[in-house]
């Protein structure tokens, strides 16, 4: 098999459901859609950071006390794709919606720390849904290059939150209070809502539905992780994803104590993210149908690759500084935004009877591997050269997990 079909490979062999089924509206209102719910999970999490101070000052609770409110997040992006694969996408996604919503307004009325963390649980019950089933059912409508440049798109709008969701935070809480994050979230929930109750197609058609148990949902989980090849590869996004967020998970101790910098210069780096992020995009979605899916990741993983050399010996020879220490991010995100879509496909299709459950495999790994780089982060100490050299560790292994995938092709034909 050439590495050009790596992509379409196992998409033609048995698809879900019919080829070219089209969606209700065009596929710009289904990007705005798709990526308006893709940042749910991130708002979620990465919005009320900056509160945490206020948050545990108000209620007298501990740090511990504020980490279980995270706790639900990563586990919760697990079910609903299978979820979907069961009774139906739209259905699923504004169930979510709903919830999330009702969640938001819980979380701004807590009246103790206990009340905040049980809505929170709500809330990574349902954030992760846009994410994983926006995935589904751009796979269920597009094939290929037009699937690819979708994807791009709503990647783009994913992938700009964690670097802009905290920024946002920090505004409203220094202007407001912490509950005023959460009220903003409800409203955002709302909207989404009446957007999606009047505008979202169902894309599963009820014959491509699978049913829905704890022991079937737990074989398919064996049958997903067991699969060699869809392993790799999603370890190989959530790996270069890590690479990046661990910047964004060090960012105050980076600017500070190694760039000399207020918190209140946030910009500093993360223009430079959110450019590569929104330029790594673009080229996807425009080179997608001229350039083969598999010469788009290689190319993503080369730019980051070169990037990570060129920063670590840059910092070994001198101090950090600004420009030289924050440009090296955007080429990482610029190559990281131009591999993703691609992967992503890849990974979708080694499953077209149950993409859903393929997308909430995905998508935990990101979370899981984005949470431990959280935890990890305050260990470097916001050290450029640490934060370097564990950045190019990540992306080492996210390529090779890339290459010993197309291997398997290769030899598999």
């Amino acid at each position: 098999m050439r590495n050009s079909e790596l992509g379409e490979a196992h998409g033609k062999s048995a698809p879900a459901v019919p080829a070219g089924v089209e969606p209700a509206v065009d596929r710009r209102s289904l990007a705005v859609m798709l990526g308006g719910l893709s940042l749910l999970g991130p708002l979620s999490i990465d919005a009320y950071l900056p509160a945490f101070a206020d948050i545990q000052r108000d209620f007298q609770a501990s740090a511990a006390d504020l980490q279980l409110t995270l706790t639900a997040f990563a586990c919760m992006s697990l079910v609903h794709g299978p979820l979907s694969d069961a009774f139906g996408r739209r259905r699923v996604i504004l169930s979510a919606l709903l919830a999330f919503a009702v969640a938001a307004l819980g979380c701004t009325l807590s009246p103790s720390v206990g009340w905040l963390t049980a809505f929170r649980v709500v809330q990574g019950m349902s954030a992760g849904v846009g994410t994983v089933v926006g995935r589904a059912i751009i796979r269920d409508c597009f094939d290929g290059a037009a699937a690819t440049r979708l994807l791009a798109l709503v990647s783009m709008i994913f992938s700009l939150s964690p670097a802009l969701a905290p920024v946002f935070g920090g505004w409203v809480v220094t202007l407001f209070t912490w509950r005023a994050i959460f009220l903003t979230l409800f409203a955002y929930a709302v909207a989404m809502l009446v957007l999606c109750a009047r505008s979202l197609p169902e894309t599963l058609p009820r014959h491509a539905r699978r049913p829905f148990g704890l022991s079937i949902l737990a074989q398919q989980y064996v049958v997903a992780f067991g699969n060699r090849r869809f392993r790799l590869v999603a370890l190989a996004i959530a790996l270069s994803f890590a690479g990046l967020f661990l910047y964004v998970a060090s960012v105050p101790a980076f600017l500070g104590h190694e760039l000399g910098l207020p918190p209140t210069q946030y910009a500093v780096m993360f223009v430079p993210i959110v450019a590569g992020i929104v330029l790594g995009s673009l080229a996807a979605e425009r080179l997608a149908g001229r350039v083969a899916s598999t010469r788009l990741i290689l190319a993503g993983f080369s730019i980051q690759l070169v990037t990570g050399i060129v920063n670590v010996s840059c910092l070994a020879m001198h101090a950090a500084s600004v420009p030289g220490s924050v440009l090296p991010l955007g080429f990482y995100a610029f190559g990281m935004s131009l591999a993703t879509p691609g992967l992503i496909l890849v990974g979708l299709d080694q499953f077209p009877q149950m993409r859903g459950l393929a997308a909430s495999c995905q998508a935990f790994a990101m979370v899981l591997l984005a949470g431990l780089v959280t935890q990890l982060a305050p260990t470097f100490g916001g050290r450029a050269l640490a934060l370097g050299l564990v950045q190019g560790v990540l992306c080492i292994a996210a390529f090779a997990s890339w290459l010993v995938t197309i291997r398997s092709y290769e030899r598999n034909g």
